[in-house]
């Protein structure tokens, strides 16, 4: 299920890059992906909305309906 998610997670990217953000899959544990933002999305006020209605949503429709998408904080990213 890992590649999958990440292959999806590829998909997402060139959406959000074209407004001026990024994301990179850090990890999965059970069904919850956790995900960092980078550029506009990193500071957007919005990134929980497209987190859970954008990226979340996709995932369950493409994946597994269980999927939840975490945010990971850049300062617990490396962990």
């Amino acid at each position: 299920m890992e590649e999958k998610i990440k292959e999806k997670v590829e998909d997402i990217r060139g959406m959000l890059q074209a407004d001026g953000g990024d994301c990179e899959f850090v990890k999965l544990e059970g069904k919850t992906v956790y995900l960092r933002l980078h550029g506009a999305c990193g500071s957007c006020p919005h990134a929980q909305m497209t987190l859970k209605n954008g990226v979340e949503a996709y995932l369950r429709n493409e994946v597994d309906p269980e999927i939840v998408v975490e945010r990971v904080p850049d300062a617990e990213a490396d962990e």
